[in-house]
C-alpha cells in the first residue's frame, strides 16, 4: 500500500453529506495503540476535520466504508447501524467446495478481548450472518456473505464454524494461497521463493446500501483491490 496514498484516491461516491471510499488492505480504520503508521481516520481527518467514520473493518479487510461529513450525517448513519437497516455484502474466498444456498449462520459471539472472539452460545451476544456461494473453482469457493449483525471477526468465525475457511486466515486456520497448488506444472526457477497469490485473508467488503441525511437510498459498490482480483483471475485460469 502507497504511503502517500490520499481521501481522494480511495473516492467510490460522494453526497454534500457522505463519503463512501475504497479501503485498502492492510490499512488499518483506526488509529493503532502505537499512533504510528498511516490509518484511514488520519486520511479522513486531514481532508476534512469533521467527518466521522461510521463503521469499521478489520485491518486486513478491504472494500467499502461509509464516512459522514457532519455529525448530523453521522447521527443519521449510526441510528441505522444500530436499527440494522444497513445491507452490507462482502465477498470472501473460502478453502475447500462449499455449497452454501442462503445459509443462514445463528451462532452468538463472545469478545474476548485483544482482538479475540469466539461462539459462545451462553454468554455471547446475538450474530447473524447469510451465505450464498457465488463461483466454485477446484479447490476454493467464492462466497458471498451478509452480515445482519456487526460483531467483530463475524463473518470469519461463522464460515469457520462451518469448516469454510477463509484463505489466508491465519487466526482459523487458514493457510495462504500459492499458484503452485493449483497450476499444474508450476517450476520455480533455481533459489526462487514462490510468493503467495495473497498476503492477507481473501475478505472484501463489496457493497453497502444505506440512507442519506434526505433518506435517499444509497448503494454503492466497492471493486476489488488489485490482490483480490489476481487471485480470482489465477482461480479462474488455473482452477475451474
Amino acid at each position: 500500500m502507497a504511503k502517500n496514498i490520499t481521501l481522494s484516491d480511495l473516492l467510490l461516491f460522494e453526497t454534500d453529506n457522505v463519503l463512501v471510499i475504497n479501503k485498502p488492505p492492510l490499512l488499518s480504520t483506526l488509529d493503532e495503540r502505537s499512533g504510528m503508521g498511516l490509518s484511514l481516520i488520519k486520511l479522513v481527518k486531514d481532508a476534512l476535520p469533521d467527518a466521522q467514520i461510521c463503521h469499521r473493518l478489520d485491518k486486513e479487510t478491504s472494500g467499502a466504508i461509509v464516512i459522514a461529513k457532519n455529525p448530523e450525517t453521522y447521527r443519521h448513519i449510526s441510528m441505522q447501524f444500530e436499527k440494522r437497516t444497513v445491507d452490507k455484502l462482502y465477498h470472501a474466498i473460502i478453502q475447500g467446495i462449499h455449497h452454501f444456498e442462503d445459509k443462514k449462520i445463528d451462532l452468538p459471539i463472545l469478545n474476548l478481548g485483544k482482538s479475540n472472539v469466539a461462539i459462545d452460545r451462553k454468554e455471547g451476544k446475538k450474530a447473524v450472518t447469510i451465505f450464498q456461494s457465488v463461483t466454485y473453482f477446484k479447490h476454493y469457493t467464492l462466497v458471498a456473505c451478509k452480515p445482519i449483525t456487526g460483531r467483530m471477526h463475524q463473518i470469519r468465525i461463522h464460515l469457520a464454524s462451518q469448516k469454510a475457511v477463509i484463505a489466508g486466515d491465519e487466526l482459523y486456520g487458514g493457510v495462504f494461497p500459492y499458484l503452485s497448488t493449483i497450476k499444474k506444472g508450476y517450476r520455480l526457477s533455481k533459489n526462487e521463493v514462490e510468493q503467495p497469490l495473497m498476503r492477507r485473508f481473501a475478505l472484501h467488503a463489496r457493497q453497502i446500501s444505506f440512507k442519506d441525511l434526505d433518506d435517499t437510498l444509497l448503494t454503492v459498490e466497492a471493486p476489488y483491490p488489485k490482490d483480490f482480483a489476481t487471485f480470482i483471475k489465477m482461480l479462474e485460469k488455473f482452477d475451474l
